[in-house]
């Protein structure tokens, strides 16, 4: 008798579509943990990793302004200076965003607005905002 050359695993699962991404959601099974989603706009967190990606780029010195790091990059030059000022938001705002934790009204489109760099204030104005 010859060992089986193959298996099937069949594991239950069901595909959610939701606006621009699908979502696999499995079954819960005793012993492993539960699925946790969060709350973290997708939008807000592209756009934080591109701005720190983007000044890291400027720190290495790969381009040594912003008007040429965004003809090469192929983007507006005031869009770029815009996403940048992601990266002097205060630490406690980052954090909330990657967590999903950030207030209704935090938005990107507000976040790009000229925001104070003093980070105490940064969350009062936001706050005001609401």
């Amino acid at each position: 008798m010859t060992a089986p050359t193959h298996i099937t695993v069949r594991v239950p699962l069901r595909i959610r579509r939701r606006p621009g991404r699908k979502t696999v959601v499995t079954p819960v099974v005793d012993g492993l943990p539960a699925h946790t989603t969060t709350r973290a706009d997708p939008t807000l967190l592209k756009a934080l990793a591109r701005a720190f990606w983007y000044q890291r780029m400027l720190d290495s010195g790969k381009y040594t302004t912003i008007a040429e790091m965004a003809a090469g990059e192929n983007l507006d030059r005031g869009y770029l200076g815009r996403l940048l000022h992601l990266t002097l938001l205060a630490p406690d705002i980052v954090e909330a965003i990657v967590q999903g934790r950030q207030a209704e009204g935090v938005t990107l489109p507000r976040l790009m607005e000229a925001l104070t760099p003093v980070w105490s204030a940064q969350g009062i104005t936001l706050d005001a905002r609401d």
